[in-house]
């Protein structure tokens, strides 16, 4: 036994296995969606696994197929949607790759992908990336969970239809893009989607959070964006070990490239856990603590009055560079019926959580608002 203050022994060389591997045979296909198929495998350790894969990475797995999978979050019902991912279909390997491009993403595993960079040498728009010096005060919704992306496009589209909305992803969830039936199914909306970081699988790739933005304002021509992680959301019950940490870091980027920062809190009175009732501590501590620039916090008007009460002793902590603003709700409501995705944060639809999901509206209603004023 070690004494407080003690450090930790070192790790030893061979780490052991962290990937649980198993063979099975593919017997059914599902849904299938932008570069993404769903399937039943036949494991002989597990049974029938539901399973997924993504056609660009490893090909197409057909009925009777071998494939090989991991298993590993899947066996311990963490958040990978419930899925076994397909690693490979060993006895039908795809083609070679032979598309432009020299990003590598996923670097140094072993699935890492090559893609072309928005900002990549040589490519059409490097020169526009390269000579931009900021986003010309562009509007940036940022969110911890990719959740209240279809909420805040419902808001910003209600207020101002016709504004183009780009969408930058960042890599603290899902890596691919296409594991997001919301992007799907918001593909015709969208001025595009950005990929930064180790996420992969956009309408533009780029290297950082940064060049996203640039090549959303410059190349896409977006009036307003939005900027969460991809699918899922990692956290460990500590004040900083959650993946949405990174929402501050990206509101630094925004304030750096001349950007207006909207902030979209995750307020609920639904939520079971304290910390996530009222203002939930992961936008307290990214807004509050990591974001060093300024945001502008969005509440909605008229909540109901216990929570109202809640988010506002939450609040009463925040920086004088975060500013708090209230707006109105007035056909939010019918704008977030009207998504063309289903509504669901941790499991909750839009009845269930509505607070969630009408901040995120009057977050991008804000947004446009600020799109649309001289």
């Amino acid at each position: 036994m070690t004494s407080p203050g003690t450090p930790p022994s070192p790790r030893p060389d061979d780490p052991g296995p962290r990937v649980r591997w198993r063979r099975g045979q593919v017997t059914a296909l599902g849904r299938s969606w932008r570069d993404a198929q769903e399937m039943t495998v036949a494991v002989p350790q597990d049974g029938d696994v539901r399973a997924l894969a993504h056609p660009s990475v490893v090909g197409s797995p057909q009925v009777g197929d071998d494939v090989l999978l991991n298993t590993t979050a899947w066996a311990q019902r963490l958040g990978t949607g419930g899925y076994a991912l397909v690693i490979a279909v060993p006895d039908r390997l795809p083609p070679d790759p032979n598309g432009p491009g020299h990003l590598v993403k996923g670097r140094y595993t072993p699935l890492q992908v090559t893609v072309q960079g928005v900002d990549e040498q040589g490519t059409e728009h490097h020169q526009v990336i390269a000579d931009a010096e900021d986003v010309g005060g562009m509007p940036v919704v940022v969110a911890d969970l990719h959740s209240a992306l279809p909420a805040v496009l419902a808001g910003v589209w209600a207020t101002a239809p016709r504004l183009r909305v780009a969408y930058v992803m960042t890599d603290g969830g899902a890596l691919p893009a296409a594991f997001s039936r919301t992007l799907d199914a918001l593909a015709g909306s969208l001025a595009g989607v950005v990929t930064v970081g180790q996420a992969f699988g956009g309408d533009l790739e780029a290297v950082t959070v940064h060049t996203g933005l640039l090549a959303a304002r410059h190349v896409l021509r977006a009036d307003v964006t939005v900027v969460t992680q991809g699918p899922g959301n990692l956290g460990t019950g500590t004040p900083w070990g959650f993946s949405g940490v990174a929402a501050g870091e990206a509101c630094n980027a925004v304030a750096v490239l001349g950007g207006r920062t909207v902030g979209a809190l995750r307020i609920s009175d639904a939520d079971p856990r304290p910390r996530h009732r009222g203002v939930s501590h992961h936008s307290l501590t990214a807004f509050g603590r990591v974001a060093l620039g300024g945001v502008t916090l969005v509440v909605p008007a008229r909540l109901p009055a216990e929570l109202a009460e809640q988010v506002e002793e939450d609040l009463a902590g925040q920086p004088d560079r975060n500013p708090v603003v209230r707006v109105e709700t007035g056909g939010l409501d019918k704008a977030l019926a009207a998504v063309p995705v289903r509504l669901s944060t941790m499991g909750r639809g839009l009845a269930e959580d509505h607070a969630y999901f009408l901040a995120a509206a009057a977050a991008g209603r804000h947004a446009a608002s600020l799109a649309v004023s001289p």
